[in-house]
């Protein structure tokens, strides 16, 4: 087993950046549309989905941080020509087609706990088979039922569609696949018509233990530094005895190496491919705060912004989304997004696109009380909110409050 590795917070910052697509200097394969976009969701592994739609969606916030003149349109063209599933990994997650035997396990799983819970539905669940079967895809409100169940959102009145909770848990199971979104809309398929049979043989001759050890090594590739105490762990409920024994294995194998942050107490690891990259971003001289890389702003659910303790550990930088709280409680705002430039998070802007009027409403401009407002940060700034509303499909950026006041863009 080997010593822990001592590396600056500063040197993780930078490396976390050059692996997620997000550093100064580029690291990527060039390319515009659809297939830069798969280059992206390949090197993330997976890019979180919502149906949060106070700008554009999650999704496509992300791609288009790391993708130049990236295309919304881009997910769909390659959902139809089978490049990417759906399924659930750090939460409903778009991935990379040839991961797909990498969840079998997991569907194992929902096969066994689902089991009760869709047996008093299988007259529900013969005709919507037959649906498909005759006409898929088909949308899940297509999926007619007058019957009303408790689902997982409903206090105690029930008021989910019989249909709607069917297809969750159908979806869980691998019974049925999403073929296509149309916004927050989802269209069913059956897995054979939507996934290569190559890869349904694969899944269904896979080891349990083999598809959640390389789901595993997904999972790390996906977060790079990784600590034990995140209750997801591997994308599987282990527990913090599971997480504990799968950490001691690999560094028993030496494909996991302990980190040694100073000034941090919670424990890292990293990979052991990584190591020599962590050491060349560790030496290499801090950058400024404004820096080529221009400003980016990060969604909600960004990849770099899973694990919010992580992000405070090594960017000192304090991050929660404030969708969940009461109005009287919010101090950022509904959608919050971290402002990113060069290897800093400087702030945050709390944008909503005013779709009728054909503009991009900042409700709030917040710099951190530790960076300088300096002509230059508020051109990069402009810049970046020009740049933001473009993708957008707008022009005008109204930007209604800033934090310092003294702050104008």
């Amino acid at each position: 087993m080997r010593a822990p590795l001592v590396v600056s917070p500063s040197g993780v910052a930078r490396f976390l950046l050059s692996r997620q697509g997000l550093g100064a200097a580029r690291e990527w394969p060039a390319g515009t549309g659809a297939p830069a976009a798969l280059v992206a969701i390949r090197r993330l592994e997976c890019v979180q989905l919502d149906p949060v739609a106070v700008v554009e969606r999650n999704q496509h916030l992300v791609l288009a941080a790391r993708v130049p003149g990236y295309d919304p349109r881009s997910l769909e063209v390659l959902r139809g020509q089978g490049a990417v599933f759906e399924y659930w990994a750090n939460a409903a997650c778009i991935l990379p087609i040839e991961r797909f035997p990498l969840f079998e396990g997991t569907r194992r799983r929902f096969r066994r706990r689902l089991a009760a819970e869709l047996r008093p539905l299988r007259p529900i669940v013969r005709r919507m088979f037959a649906a498909l079967e005759a006409g898929g895809p088909l949308a899940a409100r297509e999926f007619v039922s007058p019957e009303r169940l408790r689902g997982y959102w409903d206090g105690a009145e029930a008021r989910t569609k019989a249909t709607s909770h069917a297809l969750t848990l159908l979806f869980r199971t691998g019974a049925l696949v999403v073929a296509r979104r149309d916004g927050a809309e989802r269209s069913f398929d059956l897995p054979e018509r939507a996934i290569p049979a190559s890869l349904l043989r694969d899944a269904g001759a896979i080891a349990t233990e083999d598809a959640d050890e390389g789901l595993l090594d997904m999972y790390l590739r996906a977060y790079r530094i990784a600590d034990g105490s995140d209750a997801r762990f591997g994308w599987r409920a282990l527990g913090a005895a599971g997480r504990a024994a799968a950490i001691r294995r690999r560094l028993r194998a030496g494909t996991l190496v302990p980190l040694q942050i100073p000034g941090v107490s919670r424990r890292y690891f990293a990979l052991a491919e990584d190591i020599p990259a962590l050491r060349r971003w560790d030496r290499a001289a801090q950058d400024d705060a404004v820096d080529r890389a221009g400003v980016r702003f990060l969604p909600p659910l960004d990849n770099l912004l899973w694990r919010r303790e992580r992000v405070a550990d090594v960017f000192g930088f304090r991050y929660s989304w404030e969708q969940y709280l009461p109005v009287t409680r919010r101090r950022y705002g509904h959608y919050a997004m971290p402002i990113l430039v060069g290897s800093r998070l400087v702030g945050r802007i709390d944008p909503r696109l005013d779709r009728a009027r054909g503009r991009l409403v900042i409700r709030l401009l917040h710099l951190e009380p530790d960076v300088a407002v300096t002509r230059e940060l508020r051109r990069r700034l402009a810049a970046g909110l020009d740049a933001f509303a473009r993708f957008h499909g707008v022009r005008d950026v109204d930007v209604e409050r800033t934090e310092p006041s003294r702050l104008r863009v």
